[in-house]
């Protein structure tokens, strides 16, 4: 049994001073509180749940489309695991079907082989709408054929999620999506209001990085951007890396969707975690200046972001309550993924998948299943 006893724990809702925590097997099994515990491991900082990123391209100089390979997974997950994402969702943008079956097939090995970190995939398109697909290929932006139904349909993915344009795809084929286990998200669309509402009904439940590549919210139609702020239920993943969003509307979404829809997240490229300043994508070369990437026009291609700098930008410079913050980064994704309190929490029955955290909100450890970082991907 390990045991451990930060200066301050934040359990997922709220902050215990000087707890003790008991783990075993990767499992929290007890906390105790007013307890001094000479035999535990002290840890000088606030003790938080593991970030929970939903949507990472790449990391550690790779890009899951340029190289949709397990020794990719492992370098990404490794890599955001520095900033405190003890989980992560593997994301392939738009793509030829080749490199989709390859995609799949490396996260299929990587659940079956317990890679520390790796949740399941993310397939951001191709079913995507031309005037708002950013930097996703045209080329590959296309129907749902046979093809992409028989991935679909695997079941050896681990948690499977999905960002579609509600235009392009009908809601008998969201319904078909929802039914075989994947969580629908409605992004890179020109949707309506009217249609963005059929889609939730026939079963999407989220919207990827909000108000980015998405109708806009006006006076007479709404939009998806609307559809998104209205929808009670319905998660909005953002990217707050003061480039995607302007902080005034990061406010405005912040106190319409509440920490308890609002998810951070990353959209991460190749570039975190490594020395690289500049790479390919579908023969684009996409340039890092300070922390942003950009393709040779000047428009955005994805984002240099890490979980612990969104964090960092909400509390420091947007000024949002870090209990807030610290549950959309944590306990509100493992909710939409329906992995709480499994994940998402420091509390007795949860993984111990944590990150300590100084003053300044910068990570200083991070443990997955109770094991310190390097020594979790030890055998990797």
């Amino acid at each position: 049994m390990q045991k451990f006893s930060p200066t301050q724990l934040f359990d997922g809702q709220q902050f215990i001073n000087n707890p003790v925590v008991h783990v075993e097997n990767g499992v929290v099994t007890a906390i105790e509180t007013n307890q001094n515990s000479s035999s535990a491991t002290q840890l000088n900082g606030l003790l938080a749940p593991g970030f929970i990123d939903t949507q990472v391209n790449g990391g550690g100089g790779l890009l899951f489309n340029n190289a949709p390979e397990l020794t990719t997974l492992i370098a990404m997950s490794y890599a955001h695991s520095q900033f405190g994402s003890t989980a992560i969702i593997p994301t392939l943008i738009t793509d030829d079907i080749q490199v989709m079956l390859k995609a799949a097939d490396s996260v299929s090995q990587a659940i079956a082989q317990s890679v520390p970190g790796i949740l399941g995939i993310h397939f951001e398109g191709p079913h995507l709408s031309q005037p708002k697909k950013g930097v996703h290929p045209a080329q590959y932006i296309r129907e749902i054929s046979a093809a992409e139904w028989s991935i679909f349909e695997r079941q050896d993915l681990g948690i499977k999620m999905i960002t579609l344009a509600p235009e392009q795809v009908s809601s008998e084929s969201i319904t078909r999506l929802k039914t075989l286990g994947w969580i629908v998200c409605l992004g890179h669309s020109n949707a309506s209001f009217q249609e963005t509402q059929t889609a939730i009904a026939a079963g999407a439940s989220g919207f990827t990085h909000l108000f980015n590549a998405m109708s806009a919210l006006t006076s007479r139609e709404p939009g998806m951007v609307g559809a998104a702020l209205v929808e009670d239920e319905a998660y909005c993943g953002i990217i707050i890396d003061h480039h995607h969003v302007h902080p005034a509307v990061v406010n405005m979404a912040y106190r319409l969707k509440t920490a308890e829809k609002l998810v951070l997240v990353t959209d991460a490229m190749a570039l975190i975690g490594s020395e690289q300043t500049k790479f390919e994508l579908f023969g684009e070369k996409i340039t890092l200046q300070q922390d942003k990437l950009t393709i040779s026009t000047g428009q955005l291609a994805g984002s240099h972001l890490s979980m612990q700098q969104a964090v960092k930008n909400c509390v420091q410079d947007l000024k949002l309550p870090l209990n807030d913050v610290l549950k959309m980064a944590s306990l509100t994704p493992a909710q939409w993924l329906k992995k709480a309190p499994e994940l998402g929490c420091i509390k007795v029955g949860s993984k111990a998948n944590w990150v300590l955290l100084d003053d300044n909100l910068t990570v200083c450890e991070t443990w997955l299943n109770g094991c310190r970082r390097s020594k979790a991907f030890n055998r990797y």
